[in-house]
């Protein structure tokens, strides 16, 4: 087994979870179906799963810690390689595991959402082993434990990892059963979307399933997809709500760590509730404009780039002009970070620039440069 060598400073950051080799297809004619071949316009390779939320954070400047294991493939150690060289997170607690292949996922981009396959073996360690010792961190989101999965190993080193912010996965069973939330008492915040939240809290609105959830954790943060995101900061006496960004989007997947990686960000840096709602509604939204999960998640210069773009169309867009407004508080955070530091990186093991190519005919965008 191998392992990186040891942190020396304190992250913003910790995580731990299942890292996955995404292999994604884009402009399928039709869907496949038995018997038949369909062929894709464009391919795509990225690390997925927690790499997801990782990268996010990684490029929002937040100094990141990731625990997983990785495959002794080629997809392992092109992961390896990317995240830790390319996108400077710190693999200190993750492992390459001798004769144990990379989880592989491929996503089917089509209609504006994605069909996946999943083929994977559960890791040869616990996740408990597998960190051993946490490093301490200002910050680290968990995912609060399924009834009969035992214990998280976050609750016994808790004290370590500053801010708890948790998560929930989906439930197979749709049983949604209550007793899921119990450790939310050790956290300072909950991230659910809407779907999540209702089903938990056994209410019919997600403004009702927050008003029930506040009582549970100080911060409590509910998306709602295109209708954006509603929040309570108990820890301030503040509450919001924020629309989402109207963009063409092409690939939702990993937007929900992009914006947990924003709400991270701006509590953090003690910014008003309504700026960490509206700073995450935007990452998130420049992350489904292109494809690839982690890599489509932007940086300082991505965001930078969006503001001047949207100050300039301002001017005769009275659209943009309320957007404008809206997101004014830029030009006093942008200042504070490097714009030109980070934009987002191609991927070189499979030309994540082929993913996007066939939609560049129909108006959309390409990247920015790669740093």
């Amino acid at each position: 087994m191998n392992t990186a060598s040891e942190p020396d400073t304190e992250l913003d950051l910790f995580l731990t979870g299942s890292l996955f080799f995404d292999i994604i297809f884009t402009g399928l004619p039709t869907a496949p179906q038995p018997g038949t071949e369909v062929w894709a316009e464009g391919m795509g390779s990225v690390p997925g799963g927690i790499a997801n939320l990782a990268v996010a954070a990684a490029r929002l400047g937040l100094s990141t810690g990731l625990s997983a294991g990785f495959g002794d493939d080629a997809y392992g150690a092109w992961s390896w390689s990317l995240l830790e060289e390319q996108e400077g997170i710190d693999l200190s607690r993750s492992r390459i595991f001798e004769g144990w292949h990379s989880a592989l996922t491929v996503s089917l981009a089509r209609g504006g959402d994605r069909s996946m396959i999943t083929h994977g073996h559960p890791m040869p360690i616990s996740a408990a082993e597998l960190i051993g010792t946490p490093p301490t961190s200002k910050a680290m989101i968990a995912e609060l434990a399924m009834p009969g999965h035992g214990e998280p190993w976050w609750i016994a080193t808790h004290p370590r990892q500053g801010k708890v912010f948790a998560a929930v996965g989906w439930d197979p069973t749709e049983k949604w059963d209550t007793s899921t939330l119990n450790d939310l008492e050790l956290c300072h915040g909950f991230l659910p979307n809407h779907v999540e939240a209702m089903a938990y809290s056994r209410t019919d609105s997600p403004d009702a399933a927050l008003k029930a959830l506040s009582s549970r954790a100080p911060l409590v943060v509910i998306t709602r997809g295109v209708d954006g995101a509603i929040a309570i900061d108990s820890s301030t006496g503040e509450q919001a709500s924020v629309p989402s960004l109207r963009v063409a989007a092409i690939d939702p997947t990993g937007a929900g760590d992009v914006f947990s990686a924003g709400i991270v960000l701006g509590t953090l840096a003690g910014w008003p509730l309504e700026r960490r709602l509206l700073f995450s509604t935007l990452c998130s939204a420049l992350a489904v404009k292109h494809f690839g999960g982690s890599l489509a998640s932007p940086g300082w210069g991505d965001i930078a780039d969006w503001w001047e773009s949207t100050k300039l169309r301002a001017r005769e867009n009275a659209e943009c002009a309320d957007v404008a407004k809206r997101y004014g508080f830029l030009d006093e955070v942008l200042p504070q970070h490097k714009p030109n530091a980070v934009r987002r990186a191609e991927a070189t093991f499979g030309l994540l620039t082929e993913a996007e190519a066939h939609y560049r005919p129909h108006g959309h965008d390409p990247l920015p440069p790669s740093r």
